[in-house]
């Protein structure tokens, strides 16, 4: 056209520990990746490359830097300035919301540098997320079982992002509704969030993708969270791992135990979270 498209929806960010694609209408990610190894949470050395993957089959080479001991409590939530204004997700946005500033990359995962772990403390990793029950708690141990496979695995690789699914309501008609917080009033709140994790040991691959609902979680068993892959990227209209030969991965659940301390134990645990310097 003469005078140009309209565009860009998407923006695709790259940071120190993770790459996200960030979708300016809805003021959420669209999908954040990230690749952890046992070494990921040790302290780095001078200079270690480490692979990030995307959903799209894109690996980005980082170098970690710094020898300093990364700290959440010297990072703090901001809008990130690579997103103009006027699409940009802002601080003001979850002010007297009723919802968390929940992060997709944890900023428990980057333990690198000090200024790695303070970019997951951007908007463009942050979505609303219901805070007791979710968040604070099965969201949170969700986390944990993550990098907790670094230690049966040689590499995972995670995709984590929003989804906003449709719900059959009483006149047997399928609507997505989800509510919309800020003013004026555009960064939505997904109903669910997945997160589609690749584990790799001596180059065989095991997969889970797993979606949760954005709310207070009880005592449930993780695998009831389990869905086919091609299930959520039906819903996110992604595709997930595409160099991964589809009839060659385990499930993950079937390689290892996929489990969650569970609800009634969860506010008993978060006593001892700030020795992990996880909140």
């Amino acid at each position: 056209m003469k005078y140009g498209f309209p565009g860009p929806v998407n923006d695709v960010l790259y940071r120190k520990a993770y790459v996200a694609s960030y979708n300016r209408a809805k003021r959420n990610p669209n999908w954040v990746a990230e690749h952890l190894r046992a070494s990921s949470f040790s302290t780095p050395p001078s200079s270690s490359p480490n692979s990030l993957p995307s959903p799209t089959g894109l690996v980005l080479e980082s170098e970690e830097t710094s020898l300093d001991t990364p700290d959440r409590h010297k990072a703090s939530f901001r809008e990130d300035l690579d997103i103009p204004r006027m699409f940009r997700a802002k601080l003001k946005d979850y002010s007297g919301s009723g919802f968390d500033r929940g992060h997709l990359v944890p900023a428990a995962d980057v333990k690198e540098s000090q200024e790695a772990m303070s970019e997951t403390f951007l908007l463009t990793n942050i979505s609303p997320q219901v805070g007791p029950g979710f968040n604070r708690a099965y969201w949170f141990h969700f986390e944990n079982f993550t990098r907790s496979l670094t230690t049966k695995f040689d590499d995972v690789y995670v995709v984590t992002g929003p989804l906003y699914l449709p719900k059959k309501e009483e006149d047997g008609k399928y609507y997505v509704r989800y509510q919309v917080i800020g003013e004026p009033a555009n960064t939505a709140v997904p109903t669910h969030f997945y997160k589609v994790i690749l584990g790799v040991k001596d180059g065989k691959p095991a997969l889970g993708a797993f979606v949760l609902p954005n709310e207070a979680i009880e005592d449930r068993k993780l695998e009831e969270f389990v869905l086919p892959l091609d299930a959520v990227e039906h819903a996110s209209g992604l595709v997930f791992f595409p160099e991964v030969n589809r009839l060659s991965y385990k499930p993950l659940c079937q390689v290892t135990k996929c489990e969650v301390i569970p609800f009634r134990k969860a506010v008993r645990s978060m006593n001892g979270a700030k020795a992990w310097g996880i909140v």
